[in-house]
Formats: C-alpha cells, sequence, structure tokens
C-alpha cells in the first residue's frame, strides 16, 4: 500500500455493486465511482493541484462530493469541505484563510467535466504515496474564541479511525447505510461514509433528511446514523413503528448530546436502543457505546480502541483529553492556539467536562465553553453577537443555546436596547447561514455579569430554558 488512505478505501470496491442507491431510483455501482475518482484526480492534477495544495468544496450533497473528495486524496492534496449555506462573507474568510489551489462549487458538474481522464490521461496516473502524518483534510470548527479554526486531520489518522469503528460497529458488505446526513461535517463524511467504503456497502443516499424518505429507506437499510434532531423528529411520526425500524440492526446518535427521554422513547416505540457515540471535528469518533453489551442513556460509552482518555485534574468530574492516532494533528496556520489545545504529554483538550465511572464508561456532563450544538452543527456566539450588536438600537447582546425538542440546542439572542424581534432576525440572517440565525429574540434591561463584568450565560440558560416549550 502507499500509505494513501484513498488506497485503503478503494481496496473494498466491487465495481458491479451499488455503491448510492439515489432517490430517483438509479444507482452508482462501485465501478462508476472508481471511474469518477479517477477522473477527477486527472483533472485536479491539470488545475495544478499538487500534494499538500487545498481542494475546497463548497457544494449541495451529491455523490460526487465523495468523488472528489477521494480524488483529492489519492493526488495527496488536502480535502476542505466547507457548508453550502454560508454567505459570501463568510466564505471570503474560509478562503482567505487556507488559501486554496482549487474552489469546487458543483461537484456534479466538475466530475462529468472530468469524464475520460482517467482513461490513459494524467488520472492513471498513480496513488500519490505518503507518510501517515501527511495532511488528508482540513475541517473547520468552531470554537469559543476567534474566528473559525481549521483542524488538519492525516490519512493516518483517518484510517485509525474508520478501522476501529468498521470493528467496534460490526460493519460488513452486507450492510446498507441510510446515509441522511450532510458531507461537510465529519459525521457524515467520515464516521458514517468510511464506514460504508472500507467495507464495500451500499448506500441509500439522501440529499437531506426527509422523515418521509427515511421512513421509506428504513426497510430496505441496516444502519442509520443520525443526529438527535433525526431520532425526536421520526417519533413525532405515527407511521414510525416497531415493524418499520424491525430490520434496521444499529441505530447510531453522534454530534450533539442524546436526550435520555428520546432514548427511552425510542426503545417503548422500537424495542431497539440507540447506541450513542461522543466525537468532535479535532478527533472524529472518541468514545461509543457497545454494539454488543448494554447502552445506557446518558452515557457516550467506552474510549474506541487506539485512544487513551482521561479526565484531568484528579477529581471525579474534570475536563476531558484524549490522545491517540485519529486526533488531529494541529490547527492550520494558528501554531499558537496548537500549542494551547495540547497538554504537555501530548494529550488534546476537548473543552468538554466528564467522568469515567468503574466499569470505564465516559459520562459527559458539559462544556468548559459556551459553544452552541444546534442539529448537530456547532455554533459560535460572539460571531451571532458581533452582527446582533451592529444593528441600530442595539445595545449590546449575548447569544446562547436553549433546550429545544427537534434541535437539540435553539441558537437565542438576549438583547439589550431597542428592536423588533423579527428585523433583528431577518437582518441576522442576511449575514449568517441558516443554522446560526437566532431562532428568537428575547429583549432585556440588562445583562446579569460576574463581580469580573463577564456575563453570566449560564444565568441566562437557566432563565429562558422554557422558551421553546
Amino acid at each position: 500500500m502507499t500509505g494513501n488512505f484513498h488506497d485503503d478505501l478503494r481496496a473494498g470496491f466491487a465495481p458491479g455493486r451499488t455503491c448510492f442507491a439515489l432517490p430517483d431510483g438509479s444507482e452508482i455501482t462501485y465501478g462508476d465511482l472508481s471511474a469518477a475518482v479517477d477522473g477527477a484526480a486527472g483533472r485536479l492534477r491539470a488545475e495544478g493541484v499538487r500534494p499538500g495544495d487545498r481542494v475546497v468544496l463548497v457544494c449541495e450533497k451529491s455523490w460526487e462530493v465523495v468523488a472528489v473528495y477521494l480524488a483529492t486524496l489519492k493526488i495527496g492534496g488536502v480535502f476542505v469541505p466547507l457548508n453550502p449555506a454560508y454567505t459570501p462573507s463568510e466564505l471570503d474568510y474560509f478562503l482567505g484563510d487556507c488559501r486554496p489551489s482549487v474552489v469546487v462549487r458543483d461537484a456534479e458538474a466538475f466530475v462529468a467535466g472530468a469524464a475520460g481522464r482517467g482513461a490513459g490521461g494524467v488520472g492513471d496516473a498513480s496513488t500519490w504515496a505518503c507518510s501517515p502524518t501527511h495532511a488528508a483534510s482540513i475541517i473547520y470548527t468552531s470554537g469559543t474564541t476567534g474566528r473559525p479554526k481549521g483542524a488538519i486531520l492525516t490519512h493516518g489518522g483517518l484510517r485509525a479511525n474508520a478501522e476501529a469503528l468498521r470493528a467496534a460497529w460490526g460493519f460488513s458488505a452486507s450492510d446498507v447505510l441510510l446515509h441522511a446526513l450532510p458531507v461537510f461535517h465529519v459525521h457524515g463524511l467520515f464516521i458514517a461514509l468510511h464506514c460504508a467504503l472500507l467495507s464495500g456497502s451500499p448506500m441509500l443516499w439522501l440529499p437531506r433528511f426527509d422523515e418521509a424518505e427515511v421512513l421509506a429507506g428504513l426497510r430496505r437499510a441496516t444502519v442509520l446514523m443520525g443526529v438527535p434532531t433525526f431520532y425526536v423528529r421520526l417519533l413525532a411520526r405515527p407511521e414510525f413503528t416497531r415493524d418499520v425500524a424491525a430490520d434496521v440492526r444499529l441505530f447510531v446518535s453522534g454530534s450533539a448530546p442524546l436526550p435520555p427521554s428520546v432514548f427511552e422513547a425510542f426503545e417503548a416505540r422500537t424495542g431497539q436502543r440507540i447506541l450513542e457515540r461522543y466525537g468532535m471535528s479535532e478527533a472524529l469518533v472518541i468514545a461509543s457505546n457497545p454494539l454488543e453489551g448494554d447502552r445506557l442513556a446518558g452515557s457516550v460509552g467506552f474510549p474506541l480502541d487506539g485512544l487513551q482518555l482521561r479526565i484531568a485534574g484528579g477529581g471525579d468530574v474534570g475536563p476531558v483529553e484524549v490522545r491517540g492516532d485519529s486526533v488531529f494533528v494541529g490547527y492550520w496556520d494558528q501554531p499558537g492556539k496548537t500549542a494551547d489545545a495540547f497538554t504537555a504529554d501530548g494529550f488534546f483538550i476537548t473543552g468538554d467536562v466528564g467522568r469515567l465511572d468503574g466499569d470505564g464508561r465516559l459520562w459527559l456532563s458539559g462544556r468548559e465553553k459556551d459553544l452552541i450544538i444546534t442539529g448537530g452543527l456547532n455554533v459560535y456566539p460572539p460571531e451571532i453577537e458581533r452582527v446582533i450588536d451592529s444593528l441600530p438600537g442595539v445595545a449590546e447582546s449575548a447569544v446562547v443555546g436553549l433546550p429545544h425538542k427537534d434541535f437539540g440546542e435553539a441558537v437565542t439572542a438576549i438583547v439589550c436596547g431597542d428592536g423588533d424581534e423579527v428585523e433583528i432576525i431577518a437582518a441576522a440572517r442576511r449575514s449568517l447561514a441558516p443554522y446560526k440565525t437566532p431562532k428568537r429574540v428575547v429583549f432585556v434591561d440588562t445583562l446579569p455579569r460576574n463581580a469580573m463584568g463577564k456575563v453570566q450565560k449560564a444565568l441566562l440558560r437557566t432563565t429562558f430554558s422554557d422558551l421553546y416549550d
């Protein structure tokens, strides 16, 4: 093998086997995907992409996105997926930061335009050989201070996590993955996709989560991976019955905490327990409930094979830290933030707080900072606060995540000053992606502060915790 993760993924491809079953009834075989990858690799090379160069993809979900991703790996490029919902000003930041050689805005057109380049052309060139530490992807993650940071994931890191997950979740060629996740995020792009590709499994490829399409797909699938919102929406549909879920061997939830009430309601409805796991952009999956054995509501399970997990500080509850091959190697072009993210002995400081019980299970109790996770997507409050504070009549704002039965947390703005809720939301939407835009605006006379003058967001979350009830 070349050391390039592309070759690990391609090793399980059976040319005549279905890879993507599309909503219109058509199918893309693994042979079709291989040809598209080689053609796209040829086009990327022809456009000047060299090992280490960044390839940005910002477009809607399609199977061709996967072809561009694998093609980028094949030639040693660094894949940078971005949410197509970003506004032009948001995209300007990311493009200025990672300085790509190529930006793909329409994967379907890009792959179609590359057809034939793998047949006797530059696409036929061998896979670029690399070390396990060579950068494979940059995933931008919204931290709790400053601008979004690009986490650098390596070929070896992607390989280690994918192989550990395939073993932990018992993936095989006989599985059928129902894929309704976005592919600009590690959950859909790496965690779900890699399990299927390594196993040569078919995927029911949906452009987005649609309850009716997912309900139909469950009768053909053996695995569904989703965020808690998926399960909340399924449970809201009376036609989601034990019979509909009967042939699915595994339901996985991640990207945000799964409420115990949803866990329990799902088991009561289907007779199955959701497998909750814990991960993040910088480390992919860190811990998982077991495939065989008890899955406990509120616990994210045991550390994944190959990872060391510890609670810092020596107490029962404290900061969660992790070390292992799948952990990112640093933040793109930010050595200071990289140094701050790791301990002296090489553990990544996750920013989450938790405890390990006597069996070694991890229980998370919250986040050290104020990151909001809404529908499985990270939101950085100061970015929204900057937009709202710039509006006429607004003296200051504080943005928090409040409990929401559908999204897990809803982005909510607490505002001092004059204004109209509808107008503020509309103005924010012009500058921000939809998932970052506040769902509600609440007006107050003053924001609560501690003795140091810092806004007490925990108090705001408590005060308005029933806003979406």
